[in-house]
């Protein structure tokens, strides 16, 4: 499954991981994408949202 959501875009951001000591590696935050029956166009499809989108109301999810 790809770690985009279809209605606002977001993705997977990358960062460091900073320990005690200051040493840094690198690391990435994975967005919370679900993969969700959705009425788009009066169709019903499938689609990657992220869970901000659904709890806002963004999305029409079809029952």
């Amino acid at each position: 499954m790809a770690n985009v959501c279809t209605v606002c875009g977001k993705g997977e951001c990358s960062g460091n991981n900073v320990s005690h000591s200051h040493l840094k590696t690198k690391r990435t935050w994975k967005p919370n994408i679900q993969k969700v029956r959705a009425l788009v166009d009066g169709d019903i499809k499938k689609i990657n949202v992220c869970t901000r989108c659904l709890r806002s109301g963004k999305v029409q999810r079809a029952v």
